[in-house]
């Protein structure tokens, strides 16, 4: 009797879903978990396949996927039935959806509202909302109607008009005791676990060291317990990446490699060739013919006329 290696024992097990219980073990273990955005079924597919454990359901879809030149132009109904599609190709991976732009800040009982029927419609683990002090109310009113939240602040894109530009956060002193005071807030208000994004990493290290909750981060360094990189990013989908995003792979030169071959073999007629191309079954081309003589006696002549003409 045989038995199984390590690996036939991995591949043999089903993968179980990731879950907030998931996440909060691996950080007392002090293990990481690999974070990923993106916003579409076959990516999300490949995602989970290659073991992403959270995905972010990104606004930055407005900007990465419809070439807007802010994530304030993602809608709701966008964001939940891309949401839909990744959770779909992702049974696995624990989903964070992003509350767009303006359907959390008006008031509390709206981003309430919101939250709800983006958790029910898209089926996410939980929602993810930007700002500072001003959220925590609305971090409170969620929480309390059972609606997870995952606060995100340091470069927070839905106001990067405010902050200057996508900028790096909390460089000086007391911009870095407003952060970690932001943090400290979004923690007491319930929070599941927060984002920090383009901090520098002595404040990441700050923050990390003194947070109970999961620090998910996004540029600060290695002091975070789910570092992200959005997934066209680490796969090459672009010329640049941001400073702290790892290119893993080249797919922009794949894809123009293949894509160039093919409008040269449509040009040249290399596509399609016989093994691209269906054919009837046996007989049934001439038996079709025949039909067809007895209702178009020119056509004998004309597919005659035609199959001299190939000789």
């Amino acid at each position: 009797m045989g038995y199984l290696t390590t690996d036939e024992k991995t591949a043999a097990e089903p993968r179980k879903k990731v879950t907030l219980a998931t996440i909060h073990e691996k950080k007392e273990k002090g293990e990481k978990l690999a974070r990923t955005a993106l916003y579409d079924y076959p990516m999300a597919v490949l995602a989970d396949e290659a073991g992403i454990e959270i995905i972010n359901m990104g606004d930055s879809i407005a900007t990465v996927m419809l070439g807007g030149n802010s994530t304030i132009k993602a809608t709701l109904d966008v964001m939940i039935e891309h949401a839909k599609a990744v959770r779909l190709g992702a049974p696995h991976c624990f989903i964070m959806g992003d509350m767009p732009y303006m359907t959390y800040q008006a008031s509390v009982e709206e981003a309430v509202k919101n939250a709800s029927r983006y958790m029910i419609e898209a089926d996410m683990d939980c929602v993810k909302m930007e700002g500072g002090m001003e959220i925590v109310p609305v971090i409170e009113a969620c929480t309390k109607a059972a609606i997870p939240v995952i606060g995100h602040t340091g470069l927070t894109p839905q106001s990067a008009i405010m902050l200057g530009g996508y900028k790096t956060q909390a460089r000086s002193a007391e911009m870095a005791l407003k952060l970690i005071e932001v943090v400290k807030a979004f923690e007491k208000a319930g929070c599941i676990a927060v984002v920090v994004e383009a901090v520098p990493s002595e404040v990441a290290k700050i923050i990390y060291e003194n947070t109970s909750i999961p620090v998910l981060g996004s540029g600060c360094g290695p002091y975070s317990d789910s570092p992200m990189i959005n997934w066209y990013d680490l796969l090459g989908f672009f010329t640049r990446n941001p400073k702290f995003a790892k290119k893993y792979a080249n797919i922009r030169e794949e894809i123009l490699k293949g894509a160039t071959a093919f409008v040269e073999e449509c040009h040249n007629g290399a596509y399609p060739a016989p093994e691209h191309s269906y054919k009837m079954l046996a007989g049934e081309e001439e038996k079709l013919l025949q039909m067809l003589r007895s209702v178009y006696k020119e056509l004998h002549a004309d597919h005659e006329t035609g199959a001299a003409d190939n000789k």
